[in-house]
């Protein structure tokens, strides 16, 4: 199979059919051999419906359901490992990614060897205050701070060969820095297309001012599980040394002083930040590690209730 089309939606009726439509156009145009896995993110609307009768219509066509709303994150990894074309594509389901532009990405992986190819929306018709200015600002922090140089981290269409997708895992809110999980993985020669940007034509956003916040958060953690994710005590072992030396040479220099007679122990300031700098150091080492490899390996970080599927 030359492409596998990957669409996570949440109350996108509306738009659905005007989707599909788009892509058998351009696919057909250009002999792809194709599907298409629609990922319902626990719609209220009649969106699941609307897979159905695609399904109906069309065998390429495939799709889950979830019971209910898990994020973009969570419908991505679950269509990533129902994917099985050469290239996959991901694309929004509100109308404002154009299928127009599958043909080259896909061409760009199949033929110039990119391993991801992500989409710059260099022109928006989003709103400027509340998505385009953040939107620039976040992008340059992730430019630094990964050293991938990408305008559009956020942008939902990107293509991948098919070995990007089965070999990275994308949970919580993630799919903001799958170019970095990608890199991390060891796939680094990645590459940026600019791509037509649409206004909305029905339905609203779902996104919030929230995930801005939430962006900054889960980039410290991609940067640091990339950094020390195999080797946690890398990081918690040197600032915990730092603290705990800190710590016993504070108190070591308290006992002296107490010996001399300068101070009294239990009004000394120094007495007690010198033991709560040698606690700090202890938690360093076990709480932060312990915590951070729980998290990694955690068994149902990924395990989504899944109601319906059409994939077969």
């Amino acid at each position: 199979m030359d492409i596998s089309i990957v669409v996570p939606l949440y109350n996108e009726d509306e738009s659905l059919p005007h989707l599909a439509e788009w892509i058998d156009r351009v696919m057909n145009e250009h002999g792809f051999s194709y599907e298409v896995i629609m990922v319902d993110d626990g719609s209220k609307d009649s969106s699941w419906a609307v897979i159905e009768s695609l399904r109906a219509k069309n065998p390429c066509y495939k799709g889950v359901k979830f019971r209910r709303n898990y994020g973009k994150s969570a419908a991505l990894n679950v269509g990533f490992g129902h994917a099985q074309g050469d290239v996959v594509i991901t694309m929004d389901a509100d109308l404002q990614d154009s299928p127009d532009e599958v043909p080259e990405l896909y061409r760009m992986i199949k033929e110039e060897g990119y391993d991801l190819v992500s989409g710059w929306k260099k022109k928006r018709y989003d709103s400027k205050l509340a998505k385009n200015i953040p939107s620039k600002f976040f992008n340059w922090t992730t430019r630094k701070m990964s050293g991938i140089k990408l305008h559009d981290f956020n942008c939902g269409l990107k293509a991948y060969r098919r070995d990007v997708v089965k070999s990275i895992e994308v949970y919580g809110e993630m799919h903001r820095y799958i170019p970095v999980i990608a890199k991390w993985a060891g796939f680094s020669n990645i590459g940026e297309k600019v791509v037509q940007h649409r206004k909305r034509e029905f339905g609203v956003t779902k996104f919030g001012l929230n995930r801005f916040v939430n962006g900054y958060l889960d980039l410290m953690s991609i940067m640091f599980m990339s950094k020390f994710g195999k080797q946690p005590m890398h990081f918690f072992g040197l600032v915990g040394s730092f603290s705990f030396l800190f710590g016993f040479v504070a108190l070591i220099a308290v006992i002296i002083m107490r010996l001399c007679g300068s101070i009294h122990l239990t009004t000394s300031v120094w007495f007690y930040l010198s033991m709560l700098f040698l606690v700090l150091g202890a938690m360093l080492f076990l709480a932060g590690f312990l915590g951070e490899l729980i998290c990694r390996n955690s068994t149902t970080r990924n395990n989504y209730l899944i109601e319906k599927e059409l994939v077969d």
